[in-house]
């Protein structure tokens, strides 16, 4: 239900044009966008991520409209300088992908390196180790390989079938809540490792093809465009975790990258990083740590008052089926946002 009702409001809102008349009073003074994959499109059924990726035909279109649309496109280090200096002469637009994946190197690199555009790639530092959880992931690979799967609820074991792309999508989601609803990280990631155990999903494997390794974050830190992020060791649920966990995952994040790459990352994303994921205590943790920045997945343009609170920033998340150009105006006029506030359980996460 929520890609409808996220499209049917923005539909909306662009129809009526209250985007125009919005745009003058909530657009801010940038924009901060989050991506997560950028590779050609998949020709399968079942993608039950196909929210979080787009084409590199479609990011290449985003970096051209922007710069029509008056956008400065800066790096971290620039957004916050103009929001510590109050620079606000005209709109920037900041590029930031999370995660570490290494279709931002193969697909999204090479289309803005091509166009002189910064960005940011905030890295895990167990994606690269190669012990990172990609729980999300492994459990679709999970569903996608088997007609039938196996889980043990309550002590109980329990099989279900999912032979056809509509039974997979239904048991996909099932199994995501389910996983999500454990009480802590560690329970949730037994679930996960026990789904993949029996279904032959390597977990390690997975992360080794799917992110990208030490040497490869070292050359994209050597380019004057890229910077390099901390986004935690482990990639936990931070809002589950113990005051102790938070603080030592924030900092062994960054003492790790800078360790490896001999930079120490100056910015920050939280893992998730949603309404009720990431909160006040993660925020006053990193500002207490020495963040520049710390970043958000709270869906929100950046405002001049954010220059009162840079380590609990907003950021545009940019899905797959709403990067058409009616969509961009009115998600950087601002007034989706002014909804998104209202309206917090609608949130691109």
């Amino acid at each position: 239900m929520r890609p409808a009702v996220i499209r049917s409001g923005l539909e909306c809102l662009y129809a009526g044009g209250i985007h125009l008349l919005a745009r003058p009073f909530f657009a801010g003074v940038g924009v901060i966008l989050q991506f997560r994959h950028v590779r050609p499109m998949r020709w399968t059924d079942f993608q039950p991520n196909r929210h979080l990726e787009i084409s590199p035909v479609v990011l290449d279109r985003i970096v051209r409209r922007l710069r029509r649309w008056n956008y400065d496109l800066v790096s971290l280090d620039e957004m916050q300088r103009r929001l510590v200096e109050r620079d606000f002469s005209r709109r920037f637009a900041v590029f930031t992908f999370d995660d570490g994946y290494r279709d931002t190197l193969e697909w999204a690199f090479p289309v803005l390196e091509k166009q002189g555009v910064p960005l940011a790639i905030y890295v895990p530092t167990s994606f690269p180790d190669g012990l990172g959880r990609l729980w999300w992931l492994a459990l679709e690979k999970v569903v996608a390989g088997n007609s039938s799967v196996g889980i043990v609820v309550d002590g109980d074991n329990r099989r279900f079938e999912c032979a056809t792309p509509s039974e997979k999508y239904e048991l996909y989601a099932a199994l995501y809540d389910w996983i999500l609803h454990h009480k802590t990280e560690a329970e949730m990631l037994e679930k996960v490792t026990d789904l993949a155990v029996r279904h032959g999903v390597d977990l390690k494997g997975l992360c080794a093809s799917t992110c990208l390794g030490w040497r490869e974050i070292a050359e994209l830190a050597a380019d004057p465009l890229v910077t390099i992020g901390a986004h935690t060791v482990n990639h936990p649920f931070l809002s589950i975790a113990g005051e102790t966990t938070v603080r030592s995952e924030l900092a062994m994040g960054r003492t790790v990258l800078e360790t490896a790459l001999g930079v120490r990352p100056r910015h920050l994303a939280y893992p998730y990083g949603g309404r009720t994921q990431v909160g006040t205590r993660e925020f006053d943790i990193a500002r207490d740590l020495g963040f520049a920045t710390a970043v958000t997945a709270r869906q929100g343009v950046v405002k001049a008052a954010d220059a009162e609170r840079l380590t609990a920033l907003p950021r545009l998340t940019v899905l797959g089926g709403f990067t058409a150009r009616r969509h961009l105006r009115v998600l950087t006029s601002g007034v989706a946002s002014v909804l998104w506030e209202r309206f917090p359980r609608i949130d691109a996460t």
